[in-house]
């Protein structure tokens, strides 16, 4: 009599970057043409048999990563770095697995995150061939008191219901605690930097294109403290091009 081998379900923990360009963002959607999907797809070319991965949180078209995690179960005897490279192998060159390591079950790449991080990317002016894919090109000046003010009256705990991009979207709550708003300037480059406990659906590019407009002259810096009130999304609240956002890292 044949004995029978139990196979051994580990659950492991990934950190993946991604050059969002050419995706249709991180979740499995229909057609396929997300950062997710070909994951999936070669794990079940690797493993032999259909896994599922568990995002920390979608990025959306044209959205790039840092740092990226995912979860997932499945049996496998030869080490993370080598489930790692099998993986990576069939990939193209615009995802990177940066590391695999096996944790405990509990461990859920989006249940149990305490919080996350983004930066976006301005360039004043037209950026060059090589960086727009990775930029918002502004071609005017910007306002650095009025942002820096709008910027302060922003951190903290609020409802963000007015800078969420899908306002009929159910939420338990729409309040997160926005620890971190820092606007950094270096010749033409600048960068909004973002940490928060959870983030609304497209809540970073909105509050950037709102810091924008602040900048612009469009609107009064005391106005984005009072959308925070008033709860009512205005077309100041202008949802910043894809291309300048990254998710720079997941905090456990």
């Amino acid at each position: 009599m044949k004995s029978v081998v139990k196979e051994k379900i580990q659950r492991w923990k990934c950190v993946c970057a991604y050059d969002g360009t050419t995706f249709n963002g991180w979740q499995s959607q229909e057609g396929g043409n997300t950062v997710q999907d070909l994951i999936e797809r070669q794990m079940l070319k690797i493993l032999g048999r259909k896994i599922r991965l568990e995002g920390s949180g979608r990025t959306d078209s044209g959205v790039h990563a840092l740092a990226q995690v995912f979860h997932f179960d499945a049996d496998w005897k030869h080490g993370p770095e080598k489930l790692r490279v099998a993986l990576q192998t069939g990939l193209p060159r615009s995802i990177q697995l940066k590391s695999m390591r096996p944790v405990p079950a509990t461990f859920h790449a989006r249940f149990a995150a305490k919080g996350k991080i983004y930066r976006y990317h301005i360039y004043l002016g037209q950026a060059d061939p090589f960086t727009t894919a990775f930029c918002w090109s502004v071609n005017r000046e910007l306002d650095w008191a009025a942002m820096t003010a709008a910027a302060k009256s922003l951190r903290g705990k609020h409802d963000f219901w007015a800078f969420s991009g899908e306002n009929d979207r159910t939420y338990e709550t729409t309040v997160r605690d926005l620890r971190r708003l820092e606007i950094k300037r270096k010749g033409r480059n600048v960068t909004f930097t973002f940490e928060a406990d959870g983030f609304l659906y497209k809540m970073v590019r909105s509050l950037t294109g709102a810091l924008v407009n602040v900048g612009l002259g469009k609107l009064p810096a005391r106005g984005a403290a009072e959308l925070l009130k008033t709860r009512k999304r205005i077309p100041e609240v202008q949802t910043a091009p894809p291309q300048g956002l990254f998710m720079v890292k997941v905090i456990y």
